[in-house]
């Protein structure tokens, strides 16, 4: 009976056993190693908010050598909300080397429009006989384009304009000139007397529209001169120097001792003879010369024959940024000077610029406006400034044609060579680069849409350009993340 009764018990036992593994939540059949590493990657799953990405790489790259000693700043910021998203030293003051040209493209582009063209004019005075003869002066009027025979931004070349000249001209019957071709324009007809912008210390070769002069107020004793011989423009007959900023070789046309004289070369007048000698080589004779009037006292009646418009100002500017042209930037300056004031001098380039900006809400504590193109390392600028300058451009009419002047990331112009990751067709922006100085201010398209601006402007940092180049990438990617 005892025994019946254990037995009885046993089953009991086990019977509750079996019911209870059937209840009861199951058991994992997986070896014990593999639970303890999925209870190891479990904090994984607490994914960094971009905000905490970015305060990461910005304090390492504060730590990196090269970045370490240097003077910086930057910030991103939400247009739509109005909030900051991350920054670093937003409101001081740095070298924004050619960021610069935001400042003078935008300009422009509000007060002539993007639709605005500089017109070249032949004209000519007099009377045309019967056999074809003028007797009388032809004219070319011009108005300062920047980009007169260049071929930048799409603009006829020197001979394109030559031969629809010469072509005009057979059209409207004249076969003989006999008088001159006079140049007349007032534009730009100082630029063989100023002196250069504070702090620049070398200029784009060939290019008539660039700021001239002399270095004697700069005091250029950190240029190493070398004399005209043995180098390969030795036929020049010219003086050259290299930029310590550059490195690159540069010409003047004279060495006075302690300082360099430059005199660049005249356009108008260029065209204007070239285009009397393709005449004469198209046996149509000019008894006169070629000469300049700035003034006319008693002007003359004309009339015109043909006219060579420029590509649009929005073709220009996309160039200008794209391929950072100082020589346009610095025609775009004096071009608003003279729209506005009548004066074409860098000095009432740059009163307009500043005027501009002040009365469209930039920010002016901290900036310092000496150049249009960024060459100088006078100009002065503040992150902060430059996004709310960005942000406010977000709702002009002609924001859309300004942002596509813009390099892209990893695409265009002189981003072409950056962001090949997650920025990779996303940063918009203006470069900038000077010795030990390396900027870009524009947008970053998100992935889920935003449009965001920035600025990051970097000074005195130590390294290459390429390494200076890797941290900022670092810094700016993870915002595409937003």
């Amino acid at each position: 009976m005892i025994r019946l009764k254990h037995i009885y018990l046993g089953l009991s036992i086990l019977s509750t056993t079996f019911i209870f593994g059937q209840t009861a939540q199951p058991v994992s059949h997986y070896p014990q190693m593999y639970e303890n590493q999925v209870s190891v990657r479990e904090p994984e799953k607490n994914v960094l908010t971009v905000k905490e990405q970015i305060d990461i790489n910005i304090n390492t790259v504060m730590t990196d050598p090269v970045l370490k000693n240097a003077d910086w700043g930057f910030v991103i910021y939400d247009p739509k909300t109005r909030k900051i998203v991350n920054s670093y030293n937003e409101t001081t003051a740095f070298v924004p080397a050619s960021t610069t040209k935001l400042l003078t493209t935008e300009t422009a582009m509000s007060l002539l429009g993007p639709s605005f063209r500089w017109t070249t004019q032949l004209e000519y005075s007099g009377n045309i006989n019967e056999n074809g003869v003028l007797d009388g002066n032809l004219y070319i009027v011009g108005s300062g384009d920047p980009s007169l025979g260049t071929g930048k931004a799409g603009a006829a070349r020197y001979s394109e304009i030559i031969s629809d000249f010469t072509n005009a001209l057979r059209e409207k019957g004249i076969r003989r000139i006999n008088g001159d071709i006079i140049i007349q324009t007032a534009l730009f007809k100082d630029n063989k007397r100023e002196t250069l912008p504070e702090n620049i210390v070398w200029m784009d070769f060939n290019n008539y529209y660039l700021p001239a002069g002399t270095t004697k107020d700069i005091n250029p004793r950190n240029e190493k001169l070398i004399v005209k011989s043995k180098n390969p423009f030795e036929n020049n007959r010219q003086y050259f120097y290299i930029s310590p900023y550059i490195h690159k070789l540069v010409f003047a046309d004279q060495f006075d001792g302690g300082y360099l004289t430059t005199k660049l070369p005249d356009a108008p007048a260029y065209l204007a003879n070239n285009f009397r000698l393709n005449l004469i080589r198209n046996k149509i004779p000019v008894t006169g010369k070629v000469m300049t009037k700035m003034v006319e006292v008693q002007p003359e009646a004309r009339q015109m024959i043909t006219a060579y418009k420029s590509p649009t100002l929005g073709a220009i500017i996309n160039d200008t940024n794209h391929r950072s042209d100082n020589a346009l930037a610095e025609a775009l300056m004096r071009m608003v000077g003279f729209q506005k004031n009548g004066d074409h001098t860098p000095e009432s380039g740059r009163a307009v610029v500043t005027e501009h900006l002040k009365n469209e809400g930039f920010d002016m504590s901290g900036l310092t406006y000496a150049d249009g193109s960024g060459l100088s390392r006078s100009n002065k600028v503040t992150p902060m400034s430059q996004v709310k300058f960005l942000t406010s451009l977000m709702e002009q009419p002609y924001y859309q044609e300004f942002f596509e002047s813009l390099p892209t990331g990893g695409q265009t112009g002189t981003l072409k060579k950056m962001f090949f990751g997650n920025g990779y067709g996303q940063i918009h922006a203006k470069t900038g680069t000077l010795n030990k100085v390396k900027t870009l201010a524009g947008y970053i398209r998100t992935h889920s849409g935003k449009t965001l601006a920035f600025s990051l402007l970097i000074n005195n940092y130590a390294g290459s350009v390429d390494q200076v180049k890797a941290r900022m990438e670092k810094i700016l990617e993870p915002a595409v993340d937003l």
